[in-house]
């Protein structure tokens, strides 16, 4: 089993890269979203000139606010400073669309989006269409090193839907999750072995399947209604609660959609969104405030148990390791962590000191 960080995107933030690499982390996930943190690439290279060991990568790259060209261009110039570290996470796009007030790329552009970077990463010609014009493009002056494509970039794909899912299967080197659940695992990966078929191809054994959450170890005597286990799984619950709301509103607010988790807060969670004070096409705003950065004062209340339970890895040590070992049988390769900003350091150390020892 791998272990990764992810963290909110700040550029004086690549040091916590070289930290992740010494507490022993595998990987380091670097998000894209413009409206709320610092610019993922500067980021990277950042870290990437500083590190000698841990992988870093777009964690993710969002399709709908770069060109394909661009994408590739970019993830490749990180690659010439840590050639063979580099790998490229990428997605349609959730927080960082609507946070523009925009939807994710719909899944048609996205298979087209990813033809063209897949190519280019590769090296090859490919047929790019720009405005309406298509043309075959290659990158040049491939000898004097601006970029690297010599070195392998993989392309793990974020997806949770059933067509994109088998999406992965045809463009993929890995899949990035966001569920804990060993039995949507196993389901997730049908899904990819299929749309792999469907075109011939054999997913390599490479193959890469991540899963990124936030975690908290547990001391004894502890609850998860203790605030220092809000504090370092706030975040990432009400991240999840904005995402279910979301998806809950743009498909006519059916009940069926709403987590069960959830259940207990919705109707409240659902007044405190209808008294924002901006207009209601401007309240995704105030929605993704605090995005997997920090919980707002306000919502803590929906930081529940039953919440915590299902969108972190909680737990003294053994049980933490117990549910990393079954997300590993159920074909998860790495494990990745995303607590709150002011947190970062203390879970990193946590889980380093206290779940790493048994997988290593």
């Amino acid at each position: 089993m791998k272990f990764g960080i992810m963290f909110d995107t700040h550029i004086d933030k690549w040091e916590l890269i070289r930290y992740a690499e010494e507490l022993g982390y595998d990987m380091a996930w670097v998000p894209d979203s413009q409206m709320i943190w610092s610019d993922c690439y500067a980021t990277m290279a950042l870290a990437a000139v500083n590190t000698k060991r841990i992988h870093i990568g777009t964690g993710v790259a969002i399709a709908g606010t770069r060109i394909a060209p661009v994408t590739a261009h970019s993830i490749a110039s990180i690659n010439q400073l840590a050639p063979g570290r580099i790998f490229l996470g990428i997605g349609t796009g959730h927080t960082a669309m609507r946070v523009m007030g925009q939807d994710p790329m719909p899944l048609k552009e996205f298979r087209e989006y990813l033809r063209v970077t897949r190519a280019l990463l590769a090296g090859d010609e490919v047929d790019y269409t720009y405005r309406g014009h298509t043309r075959k493009i290659k990158f040049l002056h491939r000898d004097r090193h601006f970029i690297n494509l010599d070195n392998s970039i993989p392309i793990y794909i974020a997806a949770n839907g059933p067509l994109a899912m088998k999406t992965i299967g045809v463009y993929g080197d890995g899949w990035m999750s966001i569920t804990t659940d060993p039995q949507a695992v196993k389901s997730g990966m049908e899904l990819i072995n299929q749309g792999a078929a469907k075109v011939g191809r054999k997913l390599p054994s490479t193959f890469h399947n991540a899963v990124v959450t936030s975690a908290c170890v547990l001391r004894p005597g502890e609850k998860l209604t203790d605030a220092r286990i809000i504090d370092e799984t706030g975040s990432m619950v009400t991240c999840v609660l904005h995402f279910a709301w979301e998806v809950w509103k743009q498909h006519d607010e059916k009940d069926e959609l709403i987590p069960p988790f959830f259940a207990n807060v919705w109707e409240r969670y659902c007044e405190r969104v209808a008294n924002y004070n901006l207009p209601e096409d401007a309240r995704f705003r105030q929605i993704h405030d605090g995005h997997c950065t920090f919980l707002q004062p306000e919502e803590r209340p929906f930081v529940t148990p039953d919440a915590i339970r299902n969108c972190c890895i909680v737990g003294t040590p053994e049980e933490i390791c117990e549910r990393i070992r079954a997300l590993g049988d159920a074909g998860i390769h790495e494990v990745s962590f995303l607590p709150p900003a002011d947190y970062q350091r203390k879970v990193y150390r946590d889980l380093a000191e206290m779940v790493f020892p048994a997988f290593r």
